[in-house]
């Protein structure tokens, strides 16, 4: 079958030069897994990690991609729930399911877990024709979601939805600001945020802020001027004036990092919350811990999420009231430049997928 695959890291981002479409032996189910043919796989920033090798330096030769759906073609003899001819999608969050975290429903604090399509391998990863997974990670797509939309998913939709349900517990008539609402987990933050009747502030590139709207958010703000955060405060008090609260943020959901934290900070009522899952920007936030300890405010680490959580978010989506934002499809032989539009990130709102040839 054909593969994705590269044999050396490109710590310059020269993605065209290691990115080759290859021949790799067909995968042959162990006794708990599910063997799938691909039908959509997308992109995440971790499969850029993976390239450059760092932070962590993945096994080669490498195949990529944690987010995967399709059609079961083959079953071990000890899988129990799904069959042959089964849609599917992966969830890509790999525990041992017998540690203290992992029986405690918190699959995601296990020591020893690791990330499907990023650090497994050699050669088993999302970008290839025929892949497979042990049954624990892999969730029946529902009807009405195509392969598209349950591959976008995957990651982002469950990432997105441990944030803001799992952690920050968001409730009903919450103010909630939803940082780079044009990207995979905010597309998808939006979109929860109002499944539970929140008023949404969001905020992204100027080019992306009437896709937030269209996705449902109340309110789009440019987060590239530098009095941002000016905007979504007279928003918050204009909210507050109608539900006759203390003007701010009760959640802010956060993946930009150094750039836009504090501002962030400034923004919070008091015991509001702050949930991260990320900082693209960069991880050296300055903290002005005035707004920490005084406002007695939340600060909440997020990463990946449950396969129960992942089923809820898929669930949602089967009854239409959550899509997903996808930007553009490639083929596999167009993988470099996929990535490429990913890591500039120019124009791009929503997930980008990559599919076999004939997929």
């Amino acid at each position: 079958m054909k593969a994705v695959v590269y044999n050396e890291y490109a710590p310059d981002d020269n993605f065209a030069k290691i990115l080759k479409v290859q021949d790799i032996d067909d995968p042959k189910p162990k006794s708990d897994e599910v063997v799938f043919k691909v039908k959509a796989a997308a992109l995440n920033y971790n499969d850029i990690w993976g390239m450059r090798g760092q932070p962590v330096p993945v096994p080669l030769p490498h195949v990529s991609g944690s987010d995967a759906a399709g059609d079961v073609i083959a079953v071990g003899e000890d899988v129990k729930n799904i069959k042959v001819g089964d849609r599917v999608v992966s969830h890509s969050n790999m525990s041992c399911r017998v540690c203290k975290a992992c029986t405690d429903g918190r699959e995601f604090d296990c020591i020893n877990r690791i990330i499907w399509g990023f650090q497994t391998g050699p050669t088993w990863g999302a970008f290839q024709e025929i892949t497979h997974l042990p049954e624990v990670n892999i969730a029946q797509i529902p009807e009405g979601v195509s392969y598209d939309e349950a591959a976008a998913a995957s990651m982002t939709l469950l990432t997105s939805w441990h944030m803001l349900v799992g952690r920050a517990k968001i409730t009903p008539g919450q103010t909630v600001l939803i940082m780079g609402g044009g990207s995979g987990v905010g597309s998808f933050g939006i979109q929860i945020a109002k499944l539970y009747n929140c008023d949404v502030i969001a905020t992204a590139s100027p080019d992306k802020l009437d896709k937030c709207l269209e996705l449902g958010a109340d309110f789009a703000v440019d987060h590239r001027k530098e009095d941002w955060h000016k905007e979504v405060r007279a928003i918050s008090k204009e909210l507050a004036k109608k539900k006759g609260e203390a003007p701010g943020i009760d959640v802010s959901f956060d993946h930009i990092g150094e750039t836009h934290w504090n501002k962030q900070l400034t923004l919070l009522k008091y015991g509001a919350t702050l949930v991260s899952c990320g900082a693209t920007t960069g991880y050296n936030a300055q903290t002005d811990l005035r707004h920490v300890f005084f406002k007695g405010t939340n600060i909440l680490g997020s990463t990946q999420g449950t396969k129960a959580e992942l089923e809820q978010g898929l669930y949602w989506m089967g009854q239409g009231k959550i899509k997903a934002a996808i930007d553009s499809t490639y083929t596999f032989e167009q993988a470099a430049e996929a990535h490429t539009k990913m890591l500039t990130g120019k124009g791009l709102f929503g997930k980008i997928l990559l599919k076999p040839e004939g997929a």
